[in-house]
């Protein structure tokens, strides 16, 4: 049975860092591409950080390039998202995501697994 779960969240004033770690057990980070996704109050799932297990390439949406940094460590099974310079609105609830796609899918219905979310405040 596949499990995932981010953690690592937290209130966190603005101008500061944060690094949400996603976990599995039962799916190899090292066969699939791992996305994170947060989901502020109201609003959509948005893409902003993904990584693939292919010559681990990375993405990122245009609103968190050059604050985030997603990287895998594979001893531990892990994804991590490097938040730095947070800003107010990167208030959400943070889910990581992955498929067995080479690809790094933006839209949240090409990844089939989830986990928990962690939830990221960033006060003003």
């Amino acid at each position: 049975q596949v499990q995932m779960v981010a953690s690592g969240g937290r209130l966190v004033q603005a101008g500061g860092s944060l690094r949400p770690s996603c976990t599995s057990s039962g799916l190899p980070f090292s066969r699939h591409t791992v996305g994170w996704f947060p989901q502020a109050p109201g609003k959509e799932y948005e893409f902003v950080a993904g990584s693939n297990y292919i010559g681990v390439e990375t993405e990122y949406a245009d609103s968190v390039k050059g604050r985030f940094t997603i990287s895998r460590d594979k001893a531990k099974n892990t994804v991590d998202l490097q938040m730095n310079s947070l800003k107010p609105e990167d208030t959400a609830v943070y889910y990581c995501a992955a498929d067995s796609t080479w690809m790094i899918p933006t839209a949240m219905t090409a990844y089939h697994y989830w986990g928990q979310g962690t939830q990221v405040t960033v006060s003003s």
